[in-house]
């Protein structure tokens, strides 16, 4: 089947390259002229472990390519799948849909023969009927239906989530639309991995209940590791005693700096705002984004605590800067957060990450960027680990402290016990919830 992938973002860059693994002949569709020349030229305009391997191999079987054409690319196609960006709208909360509507209308004047347009980017409830009116108005004669099909792809585990995904969701009406979506994902049937159909509106529901219920899950143990550090518990161990039980599960709880990255914090200010407009106010959902915004603040002072309360001047080497590892994302990270205030506070601040300075340079002004966490150490009053990169998680740490003028550490992620860091040769080690 021929497959249009309107977007090279993250999610229509993956999708699309995952969908000719299939076997599909896939048309990629974006509209920046340098964007596009660069997948031409076989560069991956973001990191994602795997993804430049797979592009290459696709394009080069002749499965794969990239257009600034989108008549060009949905001609003949029997799905035309949306992969914009629906970031949040400034002043309210909501998705913006400004992309999605102008796609659907683009899709609707080049649609020439039947297609299911199906949208991939996460979207408010009522999106889809939207996109299908749009398409109407820019083409009365169109012969399609509208599916919605969310993703829920992982950062740094992108590819793995969409060839082995725990299911699939797609919405649709008629039974038309469904034969062609079943050819879509025809190798996951034939693998047996699940498939919900359901209608439009209960699939754009399911991305957004999902993405909160993970971000309650990661601000719940963040909570309970506060409590832990007042009361004398290890949230080690409490999350392990509770990630046991098969009604919970150990997955999302692990305690930290709070969340970040493209999904979670527009999500749920998303799905607040929809519950905002339908007199159906999603508190707990409001609360974890007010205590999420807290438990970043509250990471601050715990590393003023270990500076003695005085950051004037104070070297800080932060080992990573992107919201989870594996990726070059820093959207809503922890870091933007934690970084500039420590910079405002007159800290000199030190940062490595093995793929955050790209994107970091301009989020992060004022900051150095290191090679290596042991030259980041060099003279250092304090190392802060606020990305579980690999790279951090097997460090000679008596090699570290030496380097260090005061050898002390703010292990933000609970890469290290305690008594390891202290044997080391450390003097002061915190940790979150311990």
């Amino acid at each position: 089947m021929k497959i249009a992938m309107i977007g090279t973002g993250y999610v229509g860059l993956v999708s699309g390259v995952c969908f000719s693994d299939f076997g599909h002949d896939v048309v990629c569709v974006d509209k920046d002229p340098d964007k596009v020349e660069r997948l031409r030229r076989g560069e991956v305009p973001i990191f994602e472990p795997g993804l430049e391997d797979l592009m290459a191999k696709n394009v080069a079987a002749g499965r794969l390519s990239f257009t600034l054409d989108l008549s060009e690319a949905v001609a003949g196609a029997g799905a035309v799948f949306i992969a914009v960006g629906t970031p949040t709208r400034r002043g309210d909360g909501h998705a913006d849909l400004t992309y999605v509507m102008a796609a659907a209308a683009e899709i609707g004047q080049a649609l020439q023969g039947y297609a299911v347009v199906v949208t991939k980017s996460t979207v408010p409830v009522g999106t889809n009927r939207k996109v299908a009116e749009a398409i109407r108005a820019a083409n009365p004669d169109a012969e399609f239906d509208v599916a919605s099909n969310p993703e829920f792809l992982r950062e740094g585990a992108a590819i793995d989530d969409f060839m082995r995904p725990d299911r699939v969701v797609v919405g649709i009406e008629r039974p038309r639309a469904r034969k062609v979506m079943a050819e879509v994902y025809r190798p996951l049937f034939l693998r047996e991995f699940p498939v919900v159909y359901t209608d439009l509106e209960s699939a754009e529901m399911i991305k957004y209940a999902a993405n909160a219920f993970l971000a309650v899950k990661i601000t719940f143990i963040n909570e309970i590791a506060a409590l832990c550090e007042r009361v004398g518990a290890d949230i080690k161990d409490v999350s392990k005693g509770m990630g046991m039980d098969g009604r919970i599960g150990n997955k999302f709880l692990h305690a930290g700096p709070g969340y970040g990255g493209s999904c979670f914090p527009k999500d749920t200010r998303a799905l607040a705002r929809i519950g905002q407009d339908n007199a159906v106010p999603m508190q707990i959902t409001e609360t974890v984004i007010k205590v999420n915004d807290e438990i970043k603040r509250r990471m601050i002072g715990k590393i003023e605590d270990l500076c003695d309360g005085v950051l004037r001047d104070k070297v800080i080497a932060v080992l990573g800067v992107t919201f989870k590892p594996n990726t070059d994302d820093m959207r809503e990270a922890p870091s933007l957060t934690i970084v500039p205030a420590l910079v405002g506070a007159g800290a000199k601040v030190r940062v490595v990450d093995p793929e955050g300075q790209r994107e970091g340079e301009a989020l992060l002004p004022g900051v150095k960027w290191i090679e290596t966490p042991y030259q980041a150490a060099q003279g250092a009053d304090l190392v802060v680990i606020l990305t579980e990169w690999n790279e951090f998680r097997a460090m000679d740490l008596e090699r570290l402290g030496r380097k260090m003028a005061t050898a002390r550490m703010a292990d933000l992620r609970n890469v290290y016990d305690r008594d390891e860091v202290m044997g080391a040769g450390f003097e002061a080690y915190v940790g979150v919830g311990r």
